[in-house]
């Protein structure tokens, strides 16, 4: 009774084989021998369930000599057989007589199983819909086998091997497409049959069908068919040919859920995330977590939704198929409204934000004001372990791709308070984790959309981090960097005026402040970075207070005065009430640095260890770098041998993260140490390179001190370039109103964490 066998069956080899190995036995140990092998295929629609085990029930023929019983049980249709009807089926076809079957369901199944006792036969019982439908048609016998397929896994069949059939990799649905379309064809045009295969999600019923229309055109062009299907409104009508039909395959799982199930894939649906922990269900469902998974979990079972396991935090996680969220799409054009959808996706923006902002605030980065739109957020339960328990930067790790796509499809939808909201709950996760381009992208769109829309504070918040980036993560040779940061800042501050945001003010004075500094206009960098401090007391941006006096005390330190710089260490507990760790390493890294030039060694080794362990135990790759640095002028000063070993590590990450300004002064260190080693030759090619980058920098005192070092190396070596350094270096500490020798200060501050 088995269908016929498929002639270009593909793939499955590591399913074949265990199928074939668990339904004659050989995997079963002795105390299993006397019992029914069962083994249950379950997948989504169109994932080749049937294929599979009809494919193995003709490779085990000569292995069950007595028959091959084949029914289908219809279990996604409105109408599944009835057990006690698939069970007179079964005896008719074992040579019972009709008059002879009883009408009692359990009376047929013990007569069932009475002929199969003495003989060896394999049941496939095709397309299940419960436990229920199947168990009463099992045979009780060791000689015979049973293979059940099922949209649902049928996890209460006692002792049945249990296969999950996923779909295709690229390299198997290629196979497949080849098998169908003709190898030639798709060997000719590889890449469109990659794309075909990749738009059709790697279903084998999908890739059928793509391959049936290739075959019966043999005129197209597979590029042709891979433009058809790249049209999500009319894929899933391309998507079938004959009999053949994603849509109907899905529709049948969809009409066997309840309403209220429907409606989750429905609204699901309708967000572009590649997958979403269980928490996300509950808010869009606008019901409690427990629901929200019981429906989903539904979903699973349907086949409609992958559990796709834990992530790295431990939450569980679920994944829609492309042709599924396509085709519930188009049932939620047609069965929910407009506000409906609406309302979905405002409360699962709004959840994403929620749980963004909470996770940000723990973690170390940028200590900018929080700035936030009036976007909604759902009332979450906070309660539960998922939302309550996750290492923030475990969570963005977790949800990064999550989050970016989110933020999107809120650019492509118009909702520009909830993109410019969520790219800023990134921006902390971006700078630690050194995902410099990704930070530029994703604010470069928002922004975009921010000022298309008019939203000049989401503009404004965007423009903020961009500035930074472009300052201190510079991939931009050309130009002053610091200039650029004032005559950015200087726009940022006049925006965040006109929007009366006095966070924002402080924030864009401090970046004038630093600039200002870098300029040698100290008094004008004061001025700003006071207003900054000021500006942050009124309006309680703890933070804000923090980085203005961190600007203080550089300018201080600019000018020479050490002492005050090292005041800096009086605000190490507002530093830690932050609860940023950055920003607790960024200050012990200045006061650290600052005391190191009173003479305080000790003190200074302790500050900076302190400041280089927290950077690492957070990843932190930009604060280390300075820290490194510090601690390698340090034991330069000191008269240590592991100053070069610390200075090239800070080399090497400046390179590896592309940070101009940080590169610049490790470089400026390796060149020193090179000097008071007595290789000129080695010093000139570290400083050659630094003086190149700090002229695209703009921060004077270090480009002076970088020239009069190169200048001291090239007279080690009579050349007459020494003179050139030596009256450039001049030139620049004319500029800045200081005498050569205050040009050149004996330690450097590195320049300000502008994060």
């Amino acid at each position: 009774m088995l269908p016929t066998d498929i002639a270009d069956f593909t793939g499955r080899e590591e399913h074949v084989t265990a199928l074939c190995q668990h339904l004659l036995g050989l995997d079963q140990d002795t105390r299993r021998h006397y019992a029914t092998p069962v083994a249950t295929i379950s997948g989504m629609g169109g994932v080749g369930k049937t294929t599979l085990a009809v494919h193995v029930g003709h490779r085990l023929t000569t292995a069950y000599p007595d028959g091959q019983l084949y029914v289908n049980l219809r279990g996604v249709e409105t109408s599944p057989l009835r057990s006690g009807d698939v069970l007179a089926k079964f005896l008719r076809a074992l040579g019972v007589d009709s008059r002879m079957i009883p009408a009692d369901e359990a009376e047929r199944a013990e007569l069932f199983r009475t002929h199969l006792a003495s003989r060896r036969v394999l049941l496939l019982l095709d397309n299940a819909a419960s436990e229920e439908q199947v168990r009463p048609i099992i045979p009780g016998t060791a000689t015979c086998a049973v293979m059940i397929t099922s949209r649902s896994r049928l996890a209460g069949i006692e002792g049945a091997r249990r296969l999950d059939v996923d779909v295709f990799s690229s390299a198997a649905a290629l196979r497949l497409l080849a098998a169908v379309a003709g190898g030639d064809r798709v060997a000719a045009e590889h890449l469109d049959a990659t794309q075909i295969v990749t738009l059709c999600g790697g279903l084998p019923l999908a890739i059928r069908v793509a391959g049936a229309r290739l075959a019966g055109r043999p005129a197209w062009r597979l590029g042709h068919l891979a433009t058809m299907l790249g049209d999500e409104r009319r894929r899933l009508d391309w998507l079938a040919t004959g009999d053949l039909a994603v849509r109907a395959s899905l529709t049948l799982s969809y009409q066997a859920l309840d309403e209220r199930t429907r409606g989750l894939l429905r609204l699901l649906s309708v967000f572009d995330l590649p997958d979403f922990p269980a928490w996300f269900v509950a808010v869009v469902l606008e019901e409690t977590l427990a629901s929200g998974i019981a429906h989903a979990e539904a979903l699973v079972d349907a086949q409609l939704l992958t559990a796709a396991g834990a992530d790295v935090c431990g939450q569980q996680r679920y994944r829609i198929h492309d042709l599924v969220r396509l085709f519930a799409r188009e049932r939620a054009a047609q069965e929910e409204t407009g506000e409906a959808v609406a309302d979905a996706l405002r409360r699962g923006f709004g959840g994403w934000l929620a749980v963004a902002e909470r996770m940000a605030r723990h973690m170390p980065g940028p200590c900018y004001a929080a700035i936030s739109g009036p976007a909604r957020r759902p009332l979450m339960d906070w309660s539960h372990p998922d939302l309550s328990a996750p290492d923030p930067g475990l969570w963005f790790d977790a949800e990064r791709a999550t989050v970016l796509s989110t933020i999107r499809q809120a650019c492509v939808l118009g909702y520009d308070d909830v993109a410019f909201d969520l790219a800023g709950c990134m921006e902390k996760y971006f700078d630690v984790r050194g995902m410099y381009s990704d930070w530029a992208d994703v604010n470069t769109e928002v922004m975009s959309v921010c000022q298309a829309a008019g939203n000049h504070l989401g503009e404004a918040v965007m423009l903020r981090g961009l500035i930074d980036l472009s300052t201190w993560v510079d991939d931009q040779p050309a130009g002053d960097a610091m200039s650029r940061q004032y005559d950015e800042a200087a726009r940022l501050l006049e925006m965040f005026t006109q929007l009366r945001h006095e966070p924002g003010m402080s924030d864009a004075a401090v970046m004038c402040a630093w600039a200002l500094t870098a300029a040698g206009d100290y008094s004008a960098a004061a001025a700003h970075a006071s207003e900054a401090l000021q500006l942050a007391e009124r309006s309680d941006h703890r933070g804000g207070r923090v980085r203005a006096r961190l600007a203080l005390s550089l300018i201080s330190y600019e000018q020479g005065r050490f002492a005050d710089a090292a005041l800096l260490t009086e605000i190490l507990d507002e530093a830690r009430a932050l609860n940023n760790p950055r920003w607790v390493a960024t200050v012990l890294q200045f006061a650290g640095t600052a005391l190191a030039d009173l003479g305080h060694f000790a003190r200074s080794q302790q500050m900076l260890h302190e400041s280089l362990s927290i950077t690492q135990r957070y990843g932190d790759t930009y604060t280390e770098v300075f820290t490194l640095v510090a601690l390698a002028r340090l034991d330069l000063r000191r008269g240590s041998s592991t100053g070069r070993e610390t200075a090239e590590a800070a080399v090497t990450l400046s390179r590896e993260y592309n940070m101009t300004h940080h590169l610049a002064e490790a470089l400026l260190l390796l060149g020193e140490i090179e000097l008071a080693e007595d290789h000129p030759a080695e010093a000139i090619d570290r400083l050659e390179e630094s003086v190149a980058l700090w002229r695209t920098r703009g921060w004077h005192s270090l480009h002076a001190t970088a020239l009069e070092r190169l200048g001291h190396a090239y007279a080690r070596t009579g050349s007459p370039a020494a003179q050139q350094a030596f009256d450039e270096a001049r030139a620049i500490s004319a500029r800045l109103l200081v005498t050569a020798e205050q040009a050149s200060p004996p330690t450097l501050l590195p320049p300000p964490d502008a994060h």
